[in-house]
Parts: structure tokens; C-alpha cells; sequence
């Protein structure tokens, strides 16, 4: 019998018990479970457009598969099983290039810090609860297992080798940016109007409950700690911000470039993900809107100036007739401002970080350790020195390093189209998020956040592999003929 034969008849036994001992309701959802779960197994590009979807619009929300774990996590292991499951098929492995051979060994090296952290740190397996703890965290989802979080880490990280390994074409590789930029859409529109209609951040509360998400007691208390600041689905408005800075340039792409509703997507993504960032009051995300639009502004890209112009005038109406963003830009860049009190203070104490933990605290437990009388950061690289020793941060540079070398302008562009807007696009958000980094360390180790920045650096390499000269571009190779060569 051919294992197609064998896997229906095991599924219509397996399907016909559930519908003797499970409710109609629940048999029906558990159904349609499956069948999604089938398509990603047959179709991991399925899931990929799924995860897009789901980690842009509800990236917290949470499912149970054995352990409480984030559903676009969730996804991004079916994705994995359904690759393993073609390769066992007899489907070859493609090339990989330099950046992700170095990711290779980011990940290999983690090892070390988790068998660290997992020997030196002790939790206390029924803490206090803390009503000032954060609530965005790699145990996000109730757990204390370190294994559990590093576990997860990888997983996330992986996401730059799925678009090699999925996306091979540009058909598939338009549908994940689509879902990326839909799920983006549906985030700021549920977000924007929740808020405007009060102008409180706890009106969102009801949907976040409704959608599952861990330590609904601190997601409260955070809310109401922030209510005149934007509440998202990504909860924290500096982590809202950061997310939007990085889709913010693909969505200026799409509106520039494409037609249809492509354009009436980019551009809606666009304009919303601006009042979003203003309304958050994320200085980090304000001063990366301006890095990135100065950076392409210094490489001539077209529009760019025009779009500065106009971000301006835009953000100074709307801080001119909204009171609530006075108020809060007021607090935000004022030198007495208590978050920059706080970083400081993190900066001057971060050498005894370092003098206790040299070789990082593992993925046991975010910073700050319990009980350790330190306090954490708010800093990208100085969060992976955190977590992963000094070593672990500079190979996390050397990634970078290797990311730079290759995707790198060399000259001014001066045509924006849609050979080389994906490859502009998604460097400039990544940029943007890294930019982030030197304010927040969200982009280091939040859970499923990292995630998309991982898997868009594997959409900006491919991007640009597939041009003759990254940067100055008027044609560029077609895709197939790259993947062609690399698989050779």
C-alpha cells in the first residue's frame, strides 16, 4: 500500500473516533485544525503566508500543543515539519550563503550560555506576582523551562533559512510580503480605532483576552500604567513602534510601485503606521522614521525628500490638533524624562552585568535575574552580552557583519522599481529596527518579534542575490536562473 494510502486510512480512523467521543463543536474545530495542519505539511509556503498573517496582527495570541506556546510559533514548527517531510521525499537541500552559515553558528554557540544559565541561576518556581514586571518576556507563555525558551529562540531565529528553503519564486515570495503587510493592516486599523474612540489604550484589553494571551493580570496593569499611549496587540507601545518602523518602508514600496490594491494596501499601511508611531511616543521609532528616510535620501532614492517633506507637515498637524501627543512628546524629549533617568542608570551598572555573568544568564530567565540586585537593559547588543556572554554578542555582529557585506548599496539609486524595491525596502527595515536597538532591546530576544526580523533578513538577501550590482540597479537577474546557479 502506497504511504499516501496509509496516512488517509489513519487519518479516517483517527477521525471517526474523535466524532464518537468529542462534542460536534469541538470535533469541527479540531477538523479544521487538521486540515490547515495538512496544508502547511503539503504546503509549507502555506504556512509561511500564514505566520506572516498571524505574527503581524496577533503575535501573543496563544495556543495549546502539549505546552502554552504563541500560535505563529506554532505555525513555524508545522513549517519545519512539512520541510523535513519533503526532504524525506527525496526534495535536495539548496546552498546556503555566508550570512546564514554564520547564523549557523549563533545558534550552535547558544548552547554554551543555556547550559550556563540552566547550572547557575536559580527561579523560584512559584513567585510573587509582580505587578511591575514586564509583561513582554521570552516565558511569555507561563513557563519557567529554560530548554522551553531556548528552544523557541531557535525556532524563531530559523526563519532566515525558510525563505530559501520555501520561497522560490517571486509569486510566493509577493504572497508572504502581502500577508506581512495585511497583517500589519489589520493590527493598525483593530489598534487605531480601539484607541481614537476614547483615547485610552485599555479598550483593547477585551480583544486580547478574547485572543488568549499569557498574564492578562500585568497586560492590564501595563495598559492602564500607558492608557495615553497607543495599545496594540503587540502590547508595549515601544515594541508597537518597532514593529511598524520595520514594514514601514515595504508598505511606502508597495503604494510607489505596485497598482490595484497593492498600492491601496502599501499606502494604508503607510499613513496609519505613522499615526501609530506618533501615538505610541516611541522616540526610538521617531528617530529611526528620520535614520532611514536620511539614509535614502543620501542615496537619491526618488520621493524620498518629497516623503520627508510630507512626514513632517503630517506629524505637525496631528501633534498640533491632539493634545494627548503634546502631552506625551512634551514627556518624551524632555531631560527630565524618568525612561532616560532609568537607561542611564542601566549603562553605569551594566559593567557589574557583565562582572557576574561573563559568559551571559542563558534563556533560564529575561533580565534582570531575581534576586541578583541587578537591574536589565535597554539596548540590542548590550541585551545579547546579557543573554549570551560577550562572544555570543560579537558573533550576533558578525551575522551582521556578513549581512552588511552582502545586501550593502554601492552608489545612489535612482530607479525604484520592482526589481530592486524589495531589496531597498527591506534593508531600509531592517535598518530601521536595528536603529531601534540602540533605544530598546526588543529586536534582540522578544519572542516571534524576532522572528520576522529574522525572516526578513533571509526576504533581503535573496532580494539581493538577485542583483547584478546590489545599489546602482536598472535590471536585475531573474530569480529562477540564482536559484539555479546556488542549487548547482
Amino acid at each position: 500500500m502506497r504511504l499516501e494510502a496509509v496516512i488517509a486510512v489513519v487519518c479516517a480512523v483517527a477521525f471517526a473516533g474523535l466524532l464518537l467521543f468529542q462534542p460536534p463543536g469541538q470535533f469541527v474545530t479540531l477538523l479544521a485544525g487538521a486540515v490547515v495542519l495538512i496544508a502547511i505539511l503539503r504546503w509549507p509556503i502555506f504556512g509561511l503566508v500564514m505566520f506572516g498573517f498571524a505574527a503581524t496582527f496577533v503575535p501573543f495570541m496563544t495556543v495549546q500543543v502539549g505546552l502554552r506556546t504563541t500560535a505563529s510559533e506554532a505555525i513555524l514548527v508545522f513549517i519545519w515539519l512539512g520541510i523535513a517531510w519533503q526532504f524525506l521525499l527525496g526534495r535536495r537541500l539548496p546552498a546556503f550563503g555566508p550570512t546564514e552559515r554564520m547564523v549557523v553558528y549563533l545558534m550552535l554557540f547558544s548552547a554554551l550560555p543555556f547550559i550556563v544559565g540552566e547550572w547557575m541561576i536559580y527561579i523560584d518556581p512559584h513567585p510573587p506576582i509582580m505587578i511591575g514586571a514586564p509583561v513582554i518576556s521570552s516565558s511569555n507563555a507561563g513557563t519557567p523551562s529554560g530548554i522551553v525558551n531556548w528552544a523557541r529562540w531557535l525556532v524563531d531565529v530559523s526563519c532566515i533559512f525558510l525563505v530559501p528553503l520555501v520561497v522560490d519564486s517571486e509569486r510566493k515570495r509577493d504572497a508572504v510580503i502581502a500577508a506581512l503587510l495585511l497583517g500589519n493592516f489589520a493590527m493598525l486599523g483593530l489598534s487605531l480605532t480601539l484607541f481614537l474612540r476614547n483615547n485610552v489604550a485599555t479598550d483593547i484589553i477585551p480583544v486580547l483576552d478574547a485572543l488568549k494571551y499569557a498574564h492578562p493580570e500585568l497586560t492590564q496593569h501595563l495598559f492602564k500604567a500607558l492608557q495615553v499611549r497607543l495599545g496594540t496587540t503587540w502590547l508595549h507601545p515601544n515594541l508597537s513602534a518597532g514593529e511598524i518602523v520595520m514594514f514601514l518602508p515595504l508598505a511606502m514600496y508597495y503604494a510607489g510601485v505596485h497598482r490595484g490594491w497593492r498600492r491601496w494596501l502599501g499606502g494604508s499601511v503607510a499613513l496609519m503606521g505613522l499615526v501609530g508611531i506618533v501615538l505610541t511616543g516611541s522616540r526610538g521609532a521617531l528617530l529611526s522614521v528620520v535614520a532611514i528616510l536620511g539614509v535614502f535620501a543620501l542615496m537619491r532614492v526618488p520621493g524620498t525628500r518629497k516623503t520627508l517633506i510630507a512626514a513632517a507637515v503630517f506629524g505637525a498637524a496631528l501633534v498640533s490638533f491632539y493634545p494627548a501627543v503634546q502631552s506625551r512628546l512634551s514627556q518624551t524629549f524632555s531631560a527630565r524624562n524618568e525612561s532616560t533617568e532609568v537607561r542611564m542608570q542601566e549603562y553605569s551598572e551594566f559593567p557589574r552585568v557583565m562582572a557576574t555573568y561573563p559568559l551571559g544568564i542563558g534563556f533560564k530567565v529575561d533580565p534582570p535575574v531575581p534576586g541578583s540586585g541587578l537591574i536589565g537593559i535597554s539596548n540590542l547588543w548590550l541585551n545579547y552580552v546579557y543573554k549570551l556572554g560577550l562572544l555570543g554578542a560579537l558573533l550576533y555582529c558578525a551575522v551582521l557583519l556578513r549581512w552588511w557585506r552582502e545586501v550593502r548599496p554601492h552608489g545612489a539609486v535612482r530607479v525604484v522599481d520592482h526589481g530592486n524595491g524589495v531589496w531597498l525596502a527591506s534593508f531600509g527595515g531592517l535598518g530601521g529596527a536595528l536603529v531601534t536597538g540602540l533605544f530598546d532591546h526588543y529586536y534582540s530576544f522578544t519572542m516571534v518579534l524576532i522572528a520576522l526580523f529574522w525572516l526578513m533578513m533571509g526576504i533581503n538577501l535573496q532580494a539581493a542575490r538577485a542583483l547584478p550590482q546590489v545599489g546602482a540597479v536598472e535590471r536585475r537577474m531573474p530569480m529562477r536562473r540564482v536559484l539555479a546557479a546556488r542549487a548547482s
